[in-house]
């Protein structure tokens, strides 16, 4: 187990916009997420919860203050290391994103093809071993027309983890899921994160799942309202 915070954010400020249109959205953000830890952010729509996960994910640039992830300063980094940073973490998203004209071994592997050291063969044992994990040994060549929406939500989270990511960023992922599908789409995140070590952060309105969380963090008007120890 790693033995420094893989998310360490100190005094983040953030805002949109230029001149006399410019808006603070994030406002003297402090949150560190450890190894193997699971931390749900709650909060209501535009409290700047997808802002926060993007300057983490390494999607937009840190502007004021200090955000650390996997001991890697974000701060006034370059677009390089930003993309190289992006290539170590999983993202899972609301929309599953998925290539209409790939099946869900090919979905999967596509996270794998930016590692050269790695042969097809390889490439594939692993995609077909990470749909296994998360119950979709019967659907790996199947297209995401031919999925439900919890089976490509689960293609989604086998893209996301089958590069054995430190962190994942998981953005409302069962918004769009029954209650069902919902429930088993994050206990499998739970349970191969916890036997992977990694962290999880993940934003969501779904209070069923807040269960799984080893922290939850609440989000309001840009600020971080209150953090919670959950038993």
């Amino acid at each position: 187990m790693l033995s420094y915070p893989l998310i360490s954010i100190q005094n983040l400020d953030h805002y949109f916009g230029k001149r006399s249109l410019r808006k603070q959205v994030l406002f003297d953000i402090n949150l560190t997420i450890n190894p193997g830890e699971i931390v749900i952010l709650t909060g209501p729509s535009g409290s700047g919860k997808t802002t926060l996960l993007s300057l983490i994910g390494a999607l937009r640039s840190v502007q004021y203050g200090s955000v650390k992830v996997l001991d890697r300063e974000l701060y006034r980094v370059t677009d390089k290391k930003l993309l190289q940073l992006r290539r170590q973490l999983g993202y899972i998203f609301q929309k599953h994103n998925l290539v209409p004209f790939l099946n869900a071994c090919q979905n999967v592997q596509m996270s794998l093809e930016l590692r050269p050291s790695m042969s097809r063969r390889e490439v594939g044992r692993l995609s077909k071993a990470m749909l296994e994990a998360v119950g979709l040994k019967h659907r790996i060549n199947h297209y995401p027309s031919q999925l439900s929406g919890g089976e490509q939500q689960r293609v989604a989270i086998a893209r996301a983890l089958v590069t054995r990511p430190k962190i994942v960023l998981a953005d409302e992922p069962t918004a769009s899921l029954d209650k069902n599908s919902g429930r088993a789409v994050v206990e499998i995140l739970q349970q191969l994160a916890k036997e992977r070590g990694c962290s999880i952060l993940l934003v969501t309105h779904d209070n069923r799942i807040l269960d799984i969380a080893d922290r939850i963090v609440h989000m309001e008007d840009g600020r971080l309202s209150k953090v919670n120890s959950h038993s």
